[in-house]
């Protein structure tokens, strides 16, 4: 029951959202279009649940020459790849705005681990342990609020493990106001080593 009013709530939130920011989504993309070359929109291969591949979308913040399968805290330089409204939108979080779409595909929830990179087989591992790789991954989640990326990859595995244990509506509540407070403060990003 809980799974099927948690796949109604984020169906008609994420749709809702699309509509009521639609001009806002617009005009990110134009700025994107016009500041640097290439698409609008990244895609990345990424770990859905019973760890099936998904492409996930984000808005493209960096240059088309930045490597595409690196986590962007692991770069060297990133700043160097990072555009200007990239900059912005990473600092806001706008650049994940289009994952609305694969949360209205059914690749993703609202709420739920963050979806892995398709190469990141030590936090795939560690989640299996916790059974964090069986459940939709989220647009944010219990690790999100509990520090980002500057989590070891174990505590953030275990945190995911947490969240699978614990899910009921009164946490996925808890999650997206913290989220919201997150955000607004930008913690937690890391953008460099």
């Amino acid at each position: 029951m809980f799974s099927v009013a948690k796949r109604i709530i984020d169906f008609s939130l994420s749709l809702t959202t699309l509509i009521v920011l639609s001009i806002v989504l617009l005009i990110v993309s134009l700025i994107i279009k016009f500041e640097s070359p290439g698409p609008v929109f990244f895609k990345q291969r990424r770990i859905g649940k019973d760890k099936k591949e998904f492409e996930i979308l984000k808005f493209r913040t960096m240059k088309i020459d930045a490597p595409n399968d690196m986590p962007t805290h692991m770069l060297d330089k990133p700043d160097s790849y990072i555009t200007k409204i990239g900059k912005f939108l990473r600092k806001t979080s706008l650049d994940e705005l289009p994952q609305l779409f694969n949360i209205l595909k059914g690749e993703m929830s609202l709420i739920g681990p963050r979806p892995a990179l398709w190469n990141q087989d030590d936090l795939i591992a560690e989640r299996d342990k916790y059974r964090a790789n069986d459940v939709l991954p989220g647009l944010t989640g219990l690790a999100q609020i509990s520090g980002r990326d500057e989590l070891p990859i174990e505590v953030k595995a275990k945190i995911d493990g947490e969240y699978v244990e614990k899910k009921s509506p009164g946490l996925e509540f808890k999650i997206f106001l913290r989220t919201v407070f997150s955000v607004l403060k930008s913690d937690g990003v890391k953008e460099g080593k």
